[in-house]
């Protein structure tokens, strides 16, 4: 069986006037990977691409952090490094192509320093019944109103109206220069990444693909492999979806297929019992849902015991 575990951010402290994200600090990763290592073996890009078509023999344990932050590789390659500790890094190409901020870390930064009822008045739409109970599921770790105002944003508005709305408010508070420059790893970083196959793509744009026509998801795919080809002299294997839904990974696998990917990660809270079916829809949990997070969905099974396996690719229909 595999485990995938998904990170974010990793900071000494995550104070904020208004809490907008769910990170990690050094020490609780590293006890956390300290914790997971009881459970299973640690698995790397290049031995989970061995794995593709085959049974799963042992329980294994695969690290991913998605959206290519610079705190990433300064402060949690390190401790990964330290510990023997494989992991993929997944990186949205058009950040680097543009030198601009994703809105999903625009719309972060402005949660922290803005209460979600400002931002609400802002907006014109509201969220249906079964959308409110989507984004409660979806944005678990957050109070009501936050997980419907992200998946409002996120989710509901397209990416004019999102412009229209948050790049003011953005521009207000922060120098998007200054924040890029922050944020994000540099190329050097990548390439580093690359050498020791911990390198994947969170496609070109963050944007829910699944969410898009087939021609603007290929073409998004296309952008990425296109980007890392020019940067590194090679397309990439594996692909994390952004935002990682449901809805969000509908359409996507075979797309990524034909764009030479050849692992795909949703964020479908599940264990995979083999790569003998899909490896391009493969589960993962968020960090938090793991041992020592924040909701921990194990406290009373260990990792492998009682497992919940992945459903999705099941349901091959709704991906074509």
């Amino acid at each position: 069986m595999l485990c995938v575990g998904n990170y974010h951010y990793i900071r000494t402290d995550f104070k904020a006037k208004y809490p907008s994200i769910f990170g990690f600090t050094p020490s609780k990763f590293k006890i956390q990977l300290e914790t997971l290592s009881k459970y299973g073996e640690f698995i790397s890009q290049p031995e989970l691409l061995q794995k593709i078509g085959q049974p799963l023999k042992k329980n294994y344990i695969l690290i991913t952090f998605d959206d290519g932050l610079k705190e990433q590789y300064e402060i949690a390659k390190p401790i990964l490094d330290e510990m023997g500790i494989p992991f993929i890094f997944f990186v949205n190409s058009w950040n680097f192509s543009n030198q601009k901020v994703s809105m999903v870390h625009k719309i972060h930064l402005l949660r922290s320093v803005l209460s979600s009822e400002i931002i609400n008045r802002r907006t014109a739409l509201n969220l249906s019944p079964e959308e409110n109970l989507l984004a409660i599921k979806h944005y678990n770790y957050d109070d009501t109103d936050t997980a419907k105002l992200k998946y409002l944003l996120n989710f509901k508005l397209n990416f004019k109206q999102l412009e229209s709305l948050i790049d003011p408010l953005f521009h207000e508070y922060f120098d998007e220069s200054k924040v890029f420059e922050e944020l994000y790893m540099t190329r050097d970083m990548l390439i580093d990444l690359d050498k020791n196959h911990n390198l994947g793509s969170h496609a070109h744009q963050h944007i829910p693909l699944g969410e898009f026509d087939k021609e603007i998801i290929s073409q998004d795919l296309k952008d990425s492999q296109l980007f890392f080809n020019s940067l590194l002299g090679h397309k990439l294997d594996a692909i994390s979806y952004p935002y990682g839904s449901f809805s969000a990974c509908q359409k996507v696998s075979k797309i990524a297929k034909e764009n030479k990917f050849k692992l795909g990660f949703t964020m479908e809270r599940a264990l995979t019992a083999d790569l003998q079916e899909d490896s391009l829809l493969i589960s993962r949990y968020d960090a938090n849902d793991l041992p020592l997070g924040k909701g921990n969905l194990f406290k009373e099974n260990k990792l492998f015991s009682k497992p919940n396996y992945r459903y999705w690719y099941e349901n091959s229909a709704i991906y074509q």
